[in-house]
């Protein structure tokens, strides 16, 4: 950590197309602006030192947590975010497991909203093709984050990251 505007982006990955996409965002960002974790190596306290925070989550299988984030899940609860902004992006299958697109990611959103935290960077839901997820605004127009689909729209990422990314930096006010 170096200056009070950092961003903290925490992420877990098991096949690395999570951390791959975070390593887009970042670069996106402004590398001088954000610090990288792994949750899996760096303790999820560490978010404390940061005002504005991106969190990256995929969803396994049947809308399961990946296997670093479950690990963590109950020390989110002894987090403090109130005053802190953050965005949330999140990989997910949708034609595999389309009943549970993302779910994690809602999950997540969820969590850090009790918190405290501010969210931002909602990402409108037009485009994909799925049958349910938790990972949508109660209105069903927007996801909780950016949506991502390596696996059937890998094609669509960086283009999606780009126009996240210059949404997230305005709604964080850098």
């Amino acid at each position: 950590m170096s200056e009070t505007n950092i961003i903290g982006l925490f992420y877990g990955s098991s096949t690395c197309y999570t951390e791959m996409a975070g390593e887009k965002i970042r670069k996106c960002l402004g590398e001088e602006r954000v610090d990288f974790f792994n949750i899996a190596e760096t303790p999820i306290i560490q978010t404390q030192f940061y005002d504005y925070l991106i969190f990256g989550i995929p969803t396994w299988d049947y809308g399961e947590l990946q296997e670093d984030w479950e690990e963590i899940w109950d020390d989110l609860d002894s987090l403090e975010l109130a005053g802190k902004k953050i965005a949330i992006y999140g990989l997910g299958d949708q034609v595999g497991y389309p009943e549970w697109f993302l779910d994690a990611m809602g999950y997540l959103h969820s969590k850090l909203v009790h918190r405290g935290a501010t969210p931002c960077g909602y990402w409108p839901r037009s485009g994909y093709e799925f049958e349910g997820s938790k990972a949508l605004t109660p209105d069903g127009n927007y996801f909780v984050g950016l949506a991502l689909d390596e696996e059937n729209e890998f094609q669509l990422s960086d283009t999606r990251i780009q126009e996240w990314c210059a949404q997230v930096l305005e709604e964080f006010g850098l």
